[in-house]
């Protein structure tokens, strides 16, 4: 089994990082080249369990390292002009196909080239941000997954009544200078009287403002949070998982890794399952086909997650009902 160590040397520098021998070893098979760009650190452990879905995903397509295919992956971490540098020096290598991740990472790539295919994964809504004409026929060099369809939004209002029913005021963490931020907001809105609550939005900015939201939302009692998917949420997760904590705020995340860090419940995309999705279209690239042909995919399978420890800590009695249909349960 690959160590920790030897995986970030793989990725961080593809075949490069395999011995010599490998390369000996390579069949007539023409060799081909896959950009990786990656809005974190190397050693995060999330995008580490993921990219190595991706690798996977590609191996079992026939895609192997040194043989066939060379890996040239960019860690940019969550810091714009880093992503930007990344992406102009992934672009400049003219790889065969680019998988990317997020909005963040997505939008430099696009203005960094417009002829390299890309596949992009966790990205809310791609046609109001531009990246492609329609999610039917994306259009141009850009295709990929979306993090979720924003009717999901009602199910995290519904969840959170269901594990905390004491619940009567919601504050809804978005960013609104994404399209899906607002989009998803109405709709928790108008799910929110049939549950007899109460929704506000807040908008996420930075960790002052977070804190300050947070902090004045506390002050009065039957509060609750949900997190709407975003590059900032995930910028800024250890900080609202230890906020909801500290004020005893019952929360729905979009994502697993926020619960198995400490939060309460998570509903969302299998990233894991993604990311081997990702590897497919990559492989259908790399075999001839278009990405503007390409139609941009929802998500397949979604996932349920639930911190046993955390919900102890708030005083909530899961239903066994909600237990019975979670995917995870961490205790």
């Amino acid at each position: 089994m690959i160590g920790r160590r030897e995986f970030i040397t793989l990725l961080g520098g593809g075949a490069a990082a395999w011995p010599v021998a490998a390369h000996a070893q390579q069949s007539a098979d023409k060799m081909r080249r896959i950009g990786m760009l990656l809005p974190a650190s190397a050693d995060n452990r999330d995008y580490q369990t993921w990219a190595g879905a991706f690798l996977q995903g590609l191996g079992q397509l026939g895609w192997n390292i040194g043989r066939n295919v060379q890996i040239d992956t960019r860690w940019a971490t969550a810091h714009a002009d880093n992503i930007r540098r990344h992406a102009t020096e992934l672009a400049g290598l003219a790889p065969d196909v680019i998988m990317t991740f997020g909005t963040s990472t997505l939008g430099p790539l696009l203005q960094a080239t417009r002829t390299v295919p890309v596949v992009f994964l966790f990205v809310n809504d791609p046609v109001a941000a531009g990246f492609v004409d329609s999610l039917a026929r994306p259009g141009g060099n850009a295709t990929g997954l979306l993090t979720s369809e924003y009717s999901i939004a009602g199910k995290w209002l519904e969840l959170l009544k269901q594990i905390a029913p004491n619940v009567t005021r919601v504050a809804v963490f978005r960013d609104a200078t994404l399209s899906s931020g607002p989009a998803q907001f109405g709709i928790i809105q108008a799910v929110a009287p049939s549950l007899g609550m109460e929704v506000n939005p807040v908008n996420v900015r930075d960790a002052s403002e977070i804190e300050r939201a947070v902090a004045a939302f506390a002050r009065i009692g039957n509060g609750g949070l949900i997190l709407t998917p975003s590059g900032l949420a995930v910028n800024h997760s250890d900080l609202i998982i230890t906020l909801a904590a500290q004020h005893r705020l019952p929360t729905v995340y979009f994502q697993r890794a926020f619960v198995t860090a400490g939060g309460l419940i998570s509903y969302g995309a299998d990233y894991v399952e993604q990311f081997r999705q990702a590897a497919g279209y990559v492989d259908r690239i790399l075999k001839g086909e278009k990405p503007a042909d390409l139609p941009v995919q929802a998500p397949t399978k979604y996932e349920l997650v639930i911190n046993l420890k955390t919900a102890k800590a708030l005083g909530l009695e899961v239903p066994p009902t909600l237990l019975a249909r979670a995917d995870e349960v961490i205790e």
